[in-house]
């Protein structure tokens, strides 16, 4: 099964479950944590469903590319990390 875990920063905001999904897509896999928490959905994706720009998601130490429609495709083994951007100066 696919796990998706979540940054500790956002952590400190919401309760980040570490799912284990037989999710074959992103959407699917973030849906399961979201099924958990429904408050997390709101730290991840905007209103539009798409990610937050201050999101950034790997599955398998690569960068997701679909960003919109979350369509990036999951192995039984995938490992999905879902990071918060860090901004500022």
């Amino acid at each position: 099964m696919a796990r998706i875990e979540f940054t500790p920063q956002l952590h400190r905001f919401v309760d980040t479950p570490v799912v284990d999904t037989p999710a074959t897509l992103l959407r699917q896999g973030l849906d399961a944590a979201f099924a958990i928490n429904p408050r997390l959905r709101g730290y991840i994706l905007d209103d539009q469903g798409h990610l937050r720009a201050n999101v950034v998601v790997f599955i398998d130490g690569r960068r997701a590319h679909d960003l919109r429609g979350l369509t990036d495709p999951l192995g039984p083994d995938s490992r999905v990390h879902v990071l918060q951007a860090l901004s500022g100066g």
